[in-house]
């Protein structure tokens, strides 16, 4: 069974910076496609950034350019380095994947960011 641990949250000003960072414990790291996920107050939770095992990635069109998905199969970890931060990217950050015919989530990480 795999266990996502997510780290890196906080407040930050508009246009900074945040790392997020996801730690998975059991499974075969390598062989899994991660996820990150965002969910906003009173809003659906929506996928932000896509890595495959081969390390393909995808974005949402509102993160484009400004956000990078990366992992570190030696860490067991994904990260999701986010520049020229906005407003509307506030919300709580989830790590996801699927694994076993389950959808497996971190706890999340809250992103606020300040006007």
């Amino acid at each position: 069974q795999v266990q996502l641990v997510e780290s890196g949250g906080g407040l930050v000003q508009a246009g900074g910076s945040l790392r997020l960072s996801c730690a998975a414990h059991g499974g075969i790291f390598s062989s899994l496609a991660m996820d990150w996920y965002r969910q906003a107050s009173g809003t659906q939770r929506e996928v932000v950034a896509t890595i495959s095992r081969g390390r393909a990635t995808n974005y949402a069109d509102s993160v484009k350019g400004r956000f990078t998905i990366s992992r570190d199969n030696t860490k067991n970890t994904v990260y999701l380095q986010m520049n020229s931060l906005k407003p509307e990217d506030t919300a709580v950050y989830y790590c996801h994947t699927y694994i076993d015919y389950r959808h497996t989530w971190g706890q999340g990480t809250q992103v606020t960011v300040s006007s």
